[in-house]
């Protein structure tokens, strides 16, 4: 049985180099991805995007904290609190 929970993942790219490893990463977990939504912030040279998730928790930490690694890119999750067992 696999526990999991809903989560939203804001990022912030400010290096547009990241941009191609981030891709990456989220075709990795796409399995998990359950919406993206970017937005190129052209004004200030930023993207802003949002990845929801249905995940266990620790797939979810990883992700995030895979992201965040890059450089010039922030992450931060929220989750739910619905718990899902499938």
């Amino acid at each position: 049985m696999m526990v999991t929970r809903v989560a939203v993942i804001g990022i912030i790219v400010e290096n547009p180099d990241s941009v191609d490893q981030l891709n990456a990463i989220l075709h990795r977990y796409s399995g998990y991805i359950l919406g993206r939504m970017g937005i190129p912030y052209r004004g200030k040279d930023i993207y802003v995007i949002s990845i929801v998730v249905d995940a266990p928790q620790d797939v979810t930490n990883a992700l995030s904290g895979e992201i965040g690694a890059l450089s010039g890119v922030n992450a931060k999750t929220a989750y739910s609190h619905v718990i899902s067992k499938t």
